[in-house]
C-alpha cells in the first residue's frame, strides 16, 4: 500500500517536477524564435542587444524580454564559439535568473549555461559577477565566454590577485565580471579603506552567479575574509612554548574528535605550571589561573592544538618554508589564507620554519554575508540538493534540480565495508589491477595527501603505473585530469579531483591539440586537429568498451555533497561508467560518527579476514551518520552567522558612512554637528543639570575646551555672571568655536579645508574601526563562557557590541574635533624641513637601489658580494670570504646567500634550525 506522501508524488509530482514543468512554455518560446535569429546577420544579432537595452529603458522588464534574450544569445554562442545550448542548459539559465540555484550534473555545460542569465541581467548595464573558485577557472572562463559576450555587444572582464589597478577598475566597469570569491570579497573590502571615489574597484552589487556554489557558500563559509596588518613579533614566544609541548603525555590532555578540540586535563595544567616556570614563561609563585597568566594560556593552547589536531599533508603542507594550509573540502592549498590568533604561528615554530608575526585585523567579512549584498544571487553545482535547507534559510536561495540531456548510464555499487585499513587497501589494489587489466581509466578519490601518497606507494609496490592530484601538483591539475579519462589510466586524487575540468572519456582533444603544437610549432593547426579528433573518436570507443571511467573512493567523506561530487566525474552526457566506495571500520567516518549498531550488526556477522559487506542497509546507515555530521556543521555555521550579523549591522552602518563621506562636497555641516556635541557633553561634564553656580568645574571645563576644541575661553567669568546658564554657556562656546574654524579655513583657502575635513574624517573612522575589531574579537572569544553562568552568550555579545559600538561613535566624534581644532598651516621653516626629509629619503633609497644594481653587475661577472652589515653597520664586512660565515656580518634574510648556493639566505646558511 503506497503512503500519502508517495501517492500525492504520483498524482502531483514533486515540487521540483512543478518547477521544471513551469519552464516548458518559456524553452517553447525560446525554440520558436530560433529560425528567426538564425536568419539575422552578426550585425542584425548585435542590434537587438541594443533593442533589448532601449525597451528596458522605456519600462518593459527582464522578464519580458527573456524568451527573445536567451534566444539571441543561443544563437551568438553557436556563432561565437560553436556550441547550441540544449533545451535543459536553457532551463538552467532560468532558474538562475530567477535567482535558484540550478543543480546540474557533471558534464551538462554548465559554464555555457550561465552565459544566458549573465547576457540577459548584462543588459541593464549594472554589472554581473559571474563567480568561480579559482583564478585559473576565472580566467579561462572570461576568455571562452568573452567571444559569446564580445559578439553579442557586451563586453567582459576578469579580476584576478595582484591585478594593476586601472586594469582591475576596468574590469569591474564591464558588463560581466568573472572573478574568484576571494578575490571580490577582498576587494569589498579594500574599498572601504580607500579615501577618494575614484580608487574604488566594485559598483553596486547587483547579480552574480557563483560556480560551484556549494563550495564557496558552504564549505568556505566559516572562514571569514580578514586584511590585517603586522603586529608585535612574538616568535621566541612561540619557540619557546613549542618546546615544551612534546613533554606532554595523554594522560596530560583530553581530544574531541567531534568537536575538533583539545584541552588540557587538571594533571596537564599541574605539569605544565611546573614546565613554564622551569621554562621562565611564568614568574615564581605566578599560576595559570591568574588573570595576568591569559597571555601564556592562550598560546599553550594555541600549541597544543598545533600538535594534536593539525596534522601536516592533511591539514596543510610545508612549502619552501612556508605552511601552507588546505582546504579540508577541495584538498586544494589555500597560499595567502592564515589561521588567526597565534594559531599559524604555533604551526610554523612546530614545523621549524620561519615564524611570521602575527596579524591585526584591519578589515573582515564572511562570505555569507558578503554574498547576501546582492540584490539578486544565484549558483550552479552538481552537489547542492542535500544542503538545500541551508541555502534556503541563510541566503533565501531555492535549489532545482534540472534533468539531464542524456539519461544517466553510471552503475552506481552499493559500499564494500572491511574490517581493517590494511584489508580494505588489499583490495582496492586488486580491484585497481582488474579494471586496469581491461584497459577501463580509474579515478581513486583519497581525503588527504598523505593517503593519496600511501596508494601511490602500494601502487607502485604492485607494478601499476599511475598519476597522483593532490595540493603538491596543484599546477598540473589541468594536465592530469585531461589524460584521466585515457585507456588504462590510473589517477589518484585528492577532494580537489578537477573541478571545472571535464574528465573526457579517450582524453582530453584540446589538450592534445595543444601539446602537438608546442611540439611542433610550424604545424598546421586544422589538420593537427583533423587527425587527432580521428585517433580520439576510437580511444574514445576503447574506453566506451571497456565499461567508461571508474570512481572508486577509499573513504566516505564527512559530507555526501562531497562523495556524490566524486561520484559525478564518471557518467557525464550518457557515457557509461562505474562508482564504488571501499570502506573500513577504521576509517574516520566510521570510528568517530558510525553508529554503535552498525559495529555491533559487523561483528556479530563474523567477518573473515579480506570479506567486505556489502548490503544497501549498510549505506543508509552511513548516509544517517553522514546527515549528522552535515547537520551538525550547519548549526556551527549558523553559529557563526548569528555573531557576525551582529558585526555586519555596525560594518554596514561604518562603510555606509565612509561611502556618504567620500561623496559628500562639503563636510563642514557634519564637522559641526560632531562639535555641538561635544561641546554639549564636556558643558553635561562639567556643569551638571541642576547644579548650582558654584558647583561647576569652571577650570576643567577651560582646560577641556583647550584640549578638545582648541579655544581658550573665559569660561569662570561667564559662570559668575548673574543668571547664566549651561545653555547660554553651550551657546558661547559653539559661537567661540565657529570662529577659530572660520579662522582656520581662511589660513587654509576654503576648498584646502574641506580636504583637510575629509580625510580626518575617513582616517579616524578606519582608526577606531580596527580598535573596535579587536575589542570585538576579545569579546567573542570570552563571551562563550557567559553560559556557564545560564546567561545566552549570542545576547551577551549583542548588548556589549552594541555599548562598544555607542563608545566607538562618541569617541570618534571628539577625535575628529579635537584633530581639526590642532591642525594648522605650515610655517616656511617647517616646509623646508619636510622637504629636507624627503630629499634625505629619496637619497637613501637611491643608495640601495645603486647597491643591489651593483651587486646584480658583480654577481654577472662572477664575483660575490656579501648582502648585509657588519656589526656597527658601516656597509660590508672588511675581508669578506664567501667560505668564511664569519666575515659575511649581518645579511638580509630575504637576500641571495653570501655563499653563493643562489638560494635566499633564510633557506640556506639563515635557516632557522
Amino acid at each position: 500500500m503506497l503512503g500519502f506522501g508517495t501517492l500525492a508524488k504520483k498524482v502531483f509530482g514533486t515540487p521540483n517536477d512543478r518547477k521544471v514543468k513551469a519552464t516548458r512554455p518559456l524553452i517553447a518560446k525560446i525554440n520558436a524564435l530560433e529560425e528567426e535569429y538564425k536568419a539575422l546577420s552578426d550585425d542584425g544579432l548585435r542590434a537587438k542587444t541594443e533593442e533589448f537595452k532601449k525597451r528596458l529603458g522605456e519600462g518593459e522588464t527582464l522578464d519580458d524580454l527573456l524568451p527573445e534574450a536567451f534566444a539571441n544569445c543561443r544563437e551568438g554562442a553557436r556563432r561565437a564559439i560553436g556550441l547550441r545550448a540544449f533545451d535543459v542548459q536553457l532551463m538552467g539559465g532560468i532558474f538562475l535568473h530567477q535567482g535558484n540555484i540550478a543543480e546540474m550534473k557533471t558534464g551538462e555545460g554548465k559554464t555555457l549555461v550561465a552565459t544566458f542569465p549573465a547576457y540577459l541581467n548584462g543588459l541593464t548595464g549594472k554589472g554581473v559577477h559571474v563567480v568561480t573558485v579559482n583564478d585559473y577557472l576565472a580566467k579561462r572562463d572570461a576568455e571562452w565566454m568573452s567571444k559569446v559576450y564580445g559578439f553579442l555587444g557586451l563586453t567582459t572582464g576578469v579580476v584576478y590577485p595582484s591585478q594593476p589597478d586601472a586594469e582591475k577598475r576596468e574590469a569591474y566597469l564591464c558588463d560581466i565580471t568573472y572573478a574568484t570569491n576571494n578575490e571580490l570579497g577582498f576587494d569589498y573590502l579594500r574599498d572601504n579603506m580607500k579615501s577618494e571615489l575614484k580608487d574604488l574597484y566594485q559598483r553596486e552589487h547587483n547579480f552574480a552567479i557563483v560556480d560551484e556554489v556549494d563550495s564557496i557558500l558552504i564549505d568556505e563559509a566559516r572562514t571569514p575574509l580578514i586584511i590585517s596588518g603586522p603586529a608585535q613579533d612574538r616568535s621566541d614566544l612561540y619557540t619557546a612554548i613549542d618546546a615544551l609541548i612534546p613533554s606532554l603525555t595523554e594522560e596530560d590532555y583530553s581530544t574531541d574528535e567531534k568537536q575538533r578540540s583539545v584541552t588540557f586535563t587538571e594533571a596537564g595544567n599541574e605539569k605544565l605550571e611546573t614546565l613554564l616556570h622551569e621554562a621562565g614563561l611564568l614568574e615564581e609563585g605566578a599560576t595559570l589561573y591568574d588573570p595576568e597568566s591569559t597571555t601564556i594560556v592562550h598560546h599553550v593552547n594555541q600549541g597544543l592544538r598545533a600538535h594534536k589536531l593539525f596534522i601536516k599533508d592533511q591539514h596543510y603542507i610545508v612549502r619552501n618554508g612556508d605552511v601552507v594550509l588546505i582546504d579540508e573540502f577541495t584538498g586544494r592549498m589555500m597560499p595567502g589564507r592564515r589561521l588567526s590568533e597565534g594559531l599559524h604561528q604555533a604551526i610554523e615554530a612546530k614545523e621549524k620554519v620561519e615564524i611570521q608575526p602575527e596579524n591585526v585585523t584591519l578589515a573582515q567579512v564572511t562570505f555569507q554575508n558578503y554574498f547576501r549584498l546582492y540584490n539578486k544571487l544565484s549558483g550552479m553545482t552538481g552537489t547542492a540538493t542535500t544542503e538545500a535547507e541551508e541555502f534556503q534559510e541563510i541566503y533565501g536561495l531555492g535549489v532545482v534540480e534540472v534533468p539531464t540531456n542524456k539519461p544517466i548510464a553510471r552503475i552506481d555499487n552499493d559500499d564494500a565495508i572491511y574490517r581493517t585499513q590494511e584489508e580494505k587497501y588489499q583490495a582496492i589494489i586488486e580491484e585497481i589491477r582488474k579494471a586496469h587489466e581491461k584497459g577501463q581509466p580509474i579515478l581513486v578519490g583519497t581525503t588527504s595527501i598523505e593517503k593519496s601518497e600511501l596508494l601511490s606507494q602500494l601502487l607502485t609496490q604492485a607494478g601499476l603505473e599511475h598519476n597522483v592530484l593532490n595540493a603538491r601538483h596543484h599546477e598540473q591539475e589541468a594536465q592530469i585530469v585531461g589524460e584521466a579519462g585515457k585507456l588504462g589510466a590510473i589517477t589518484i586524487a585528492t577532494n580537489m579531483a578537477g573541478r571545472g575540468t571535464d574528465i573526457k572519456l579517450g582524453g582530453n582533444v584540446e589538450m592534445k591539440v595543444m601539446d602537438a603544437l608546442a611540439a611542433n610549432p610550424e604545424a598546421d593547426p586544422d589538420a593537427v586537429r583533423e587527425k587527432i579528433e580521428a585517433e580520439h573518436a576510437s580511444a574514445e570507443q576503447a574506453v566506451k568498451d571497456a565499461g567508461g571511467l571508474y570512481v572508486l573512493a577509499t573513504e566516505r567523506h564527512e559530507s555526501r555533497r562531497i562523495d556524490n561530487q566524486l561520484r559525478g566525474r564518471s557518467g557525464r552526457q550518457g557515457d557509461p561508467g562505474k562508482s564504488s566506495f571501499f570502506l573500513s571500520l577504521e576509517d574516520d567516518l566510521m570510528r568517530i560518527f558510525g553508529s554503535e549498531r552498525l559495529e555491533k550488526v559487523l561483528s556479530g556477522l563474523g567477518m573473515k579476514e579480506g570479506e567486505a559487506i556489502i548490503h544497501p542497509w549498510v549505506n543508509k546507515s552511513l548516509e544517517r551518520a553522514q546527515a549528522k555530521v552535515e547537520g551538525r556543521n550547519f548549526d556551527m555555521r549558523k553559529n557563526v552567522l548569528k555573531f557576525d550579523d551582529v558585526m555586519n549591522d555596525q560594518r554596514k552602518l561604518i562603510f555606509g558612512q565612509r561611502r556618504e563621506i567620500m561623496e559628500a562636497q562639503d563636510l563642514s555641516e557634519i564637522v559641526q554637528d560632531m562639535r555641538y556635541e561635544v561641546i554639549a557633553d564636556l558643558v553635561d561634564q562639567y556643569m551638571p543639570p541642576k547644579t548650582y553656580a558654584d558647583q561647576w568645574d569652571t577650570e576643567g571645563l577651560r582646560a577641556a575646551c583647550i584640549e578638545k576644541l582648541g579655544i581658550d575661553v573665559p569660561v569662570d567669568e561667564w559662570a559668575a555672571e548673574e543668571g547664566v546658564d549651561d545653555e547660554q554657556v553651550i551657546e558661547r562656546l559653539e559661537k567661540a568655536s565657529d570662529e577659530a574654524m572660520a579662522a582656520k579655513a581662511a589660513a587654509f583657502g576654503p576648498e584646502h579645508m574641506r580636504v583637510i575635513e575629509k580625510q580626518i574624517l575617513l582616517q579616524t573612522i578606519d582608526g577606531k574601526w580596527r580598535e573596535h575589531l579587536l575589542r570585538m574579537e576579545h569579546l567573542r572569544s570570552v563571551v562563550g563562557f557567559r553560559g556557564y553562568a545560564q546567561r545566552d552568550p549570542l545576547n551577551e555579545y549583542k548588548n556589549e557590541g552594541f555599548q562598544l559600538f555607542e563608545t566607538l561613535l562618541d569617541s570618534l566624534r571628539e577625535e575628529v574635533t579635537a584633530t581639526l581644532s590642532r591642525v594648522r598651516p605650515m610655517t616656511e621653516e617647517e616646509r623646508q624641513a619636510q622637504i629636507n626629509a624627503l630629499q634625505q629619503q629619496m637619497a637613501a633609497q637611491q643608495a640601495q637601489v645603486d647597491a643591489a644594481v651593483q651587486q646584480s653587475e658583480a654577481r654577472a661577472s662572477g664575483e660575490v658580494v656579501a648582502e648585509g652589515v657588519n656589526p656597527d653597520g658601516e656597509g660590508y664586512v672588511e675581508g669578506f670570504d664567501p667560505e668564511n660565515p664569519e666575515t659575511w656580518g649581518r645579511p638580509n634574510r630575504n637576500a641571495l646567500c653570501p655563499c653563493g648556493s643562489g638560494k635566499k639566505f633564510k633557506h640556506c646558511h639563515g635557516a632557522l634550525v
